[in-house]
């Protein structure tokens, strides 16, 4: 859904910054900013400020940015229309009904409506298993050691003895036989009619990240098969682009995600306090789940079951996640061959000692792949040290090669150098990977003048927010050009924009830009911290000093860059005039 830049402003002034935050975090008042512990990294001491002035927060910790908008996004994991949604229903402003063609609007009303019948299908279940009929499905629950309230909270149901009940129970509540087929919730036969392939299951709810019901798992009593029977492909339910507990585990704060391979899995997991597990839905793990997995963590713990499917299962997953980008390690569930199981066996305290030993994922494959091999044959040990070698080829970056390299060598007594001139062969002869270089001597220089540059230029723009008036007795000497950085630069023509008006919206101005990076890039630049200077004395030296740094780099960098480039030559002449006025003239901040 498109929301105007007029509504999306209206939406962000009603909700204020200081507000929003202080619902999920707590804020203190220092000077003219709220501080706290930052919701995005772990830390001890506040380094998170929102400045209600400028409507913007900055952790100078993780250098997490952005205004409310970009806060609840990455609080809550919404996208832009989910966050523009949520912030116009908390101020009480009426969005504008999606617009569109005709068939698009039907679309949308049908996916309405499968979420509805869902939803109801899902009533149903629920207080099937709390009926007389549904003992045989609690009892079974009670047995798993899933209490009342773990029940509730992940909506477990049951369906009776008769698939017919929510068939009719479906249609009383006004849903056509149509849409109940469409939902994955009954098929059609000649002999029984329409009638619900779940029948004397317990009933798992599977939601997607707004905690809306879009299919079902249902785990059969008794010798029944198949054991687990999951709902089919619908327009609302892609098994590849879901994972069970996601709408739980996102809200975690973890630090990682645990992944497991059934929902008994996850329910347990969650009831014994680690909220963050997840499972895929009656598949292998996909990438598609793996990019999804990406929006909320950068870490990745595999609970995968302990026998030999599991493994195979485990070393699949580990490449889809390297693939996207995530960090992979894997729990050993030994002695048991599950989470669920382990749980019950040795508790939740030694299931965190098992997540702090969490095996790196490529030793875990490397020893997963010793057992293929007789090492007290030299032979099949040779051939092992060859397979070593093939997987270090994997890794892209030289330097992430050769730590991987110096480490698998030490942990299996291989000689470096030997480890060394086999991988680099290999890579040659096959065109995997470059010859890894050893690691380089010495200290790698700071960018000293370049950082300067960028924290003058970041100090001016939070300096002329928080003093609009300045602007006005500068503008002669700056331009949105002597920023040289990009997003600095486009920042800068924006705010000079608003200047010349009389205004500044910096939360607006963060607005601009749809990548997070780039907004947090953009927060940065009204999230500066000003000299603490008690005398006008201090504050006007302090300040002619942060523009003159602003206009001398400039300067340099268009001499720099100028070349045959006409503009930039006219650039750099002009700056250099300016320089020279600006190094002579006193600015007051009266």
């Amino acid at each position: 859904m498109y929301y105007s830049d007029e509504i999306v402003e209206e939406v962000r002034s009603r909700n204020d910054i200081v507000e929003v935050v202080s619902g999920y975090v707590r804020l203190q008042k220092k000077g003219g900013r709220h501080w706290g512990l930052c919701p995005f990294h772990n830390e001890k001491s506040a380094s998170f400020s929102v400045n209600g002035d400028l409507q913007v927060y900055h952790c100078f910790g993780c250098g997490a940015g952005g205004n409310v908008y970009t806060f609840v996004m990455n609080y809550e994991n919404y996208t832009f229309p989910e966050a523009v949604r949520m912030l116009a229903e908390r101020a009480g402003v009426a969005l504008p009904q999606e617009d569109g063609s005709e068939e698009a609007r039907r679309r949308g009303d049908r996916r309405a409506r499968l979420l509805e019948v869902n939803k109801a299908a899902a009533r149903f279940f629920y207080y099937q298993l709390r009926s007389p009929h549904g003992q045989i499905g609690y009892q079974y629950l009670k047995k798993r050691e899933l209490t009342d309230e773990t029940m509730r909270s992940f909506g477990l149901g049951f369906a009776g003895k008769n698939g017919a009940n929510l068939v009719q129970y479906l249609r009383e509540k006004g849903f056509e036989d149509q849409l109940i087929q469409e939902a994955g919730l009954a098929t059609h036969s000649e002999k029984y009619g329409l009638n619900s392939q779940f029948w004397n299951r317990v009933m798992y709810p599977i939601q997607d990240i707004n905690n809306r019901v879009i299919g079902f798992g249902g785990r059969v009593m008794g010798d029944g098969e198949p054991k687990y029977l999951n709902s089919p492909e619908t327009p609302i339910f892609d098994k590849r682009r879901n994972l069970y507990g996601l709408n739980y585990a996102r809200k975690a704060r973890s630090g990682n995600i645990i992944l497991c391979e059934g929902y008994m899995d996850v329910i347990a997991m969650h009831q014994a306090g680690f909220t963050q597990a997840v499972a895929s839905l009656g598949t292998a793990f996909t990438a598609e789940q793996a990019a999804l997995l990406k929006r909320y963590t950068e870490t990745v713990l595999l609970a995968y079951d302990s026998d030999g499917a599991g493994v195979k299962a485990a070393l699949r997953a580990i490449g889809i996640l390297r693939e996207a980008g995530l960090t992979g390690k894997v729990i050993d569930m030994q002695p048991y061959k599950d989470p669920d199981e382990f749980m019950k066996g040795l508790g939740k305290d030694a299931f965190e000692e098992r997540i702090r030993q969490a095996e790196n994922s490529f030793f875990f494959e490397v020893r997963i792949l010793q057992g293929q091999f007789d090492m007290d044959d030299p032979e099949e040990k040779t051939r092992f040290h060859r397979e070593i070698a093939k997987k270090l080829c994997e890794f892209s970056e030289d330097v992430e090669r050769d730590n991987y390299l110096q480490a698998v060598a030490g942990k299996y007594y291989i000689g470096i150098e030997n480890l060394r001139r086999l991988v680099a062969r290999y890579a040659m002869s096959t065109g995997l990977a470059k010859q890894p270089e050893r690691p380089k001597s010495g200290i790698q220089k700071k960018k000293g003048p370049e950082e300067s540059a960028r924290q003058s230029q970041r100090l001016l723009i939070t300096w002329l927010c928080s003093e609009p008036g300045l602007y006005g007795r500068i503008r002669r000497y700056i331009s949105a050009a002597d920023f040289t950085v990009e997003i600095y630069r486009r920042v800068a023509e924006r705010l000079f924009a608003e200047l010349e008006e009389g205004r500044a919206n910096p939360a607006g101005i963060i607005s601009m830009f749809q990548d997070s990076e780039e907004q947090k890039e953009a927060a940065s630049l009204f999230g500066a911290v000003l000299p603490r200077l008690d005398s006008k004395q201090e504050r006007e030296k302090a300040f002619h000093e942060i523009l003159l740094s602003v206009k001398k780099n400039s300067y340099e960098y268009h001499i720099s860059h100028m070349g045959a480039d006409v503009n930039a030559l006219a650039q750099a002449i002009a700056g250099k005039k300016a320089l020279e006025e600006l190094a002579g003239t006193h600015i007051s901040l009266d």
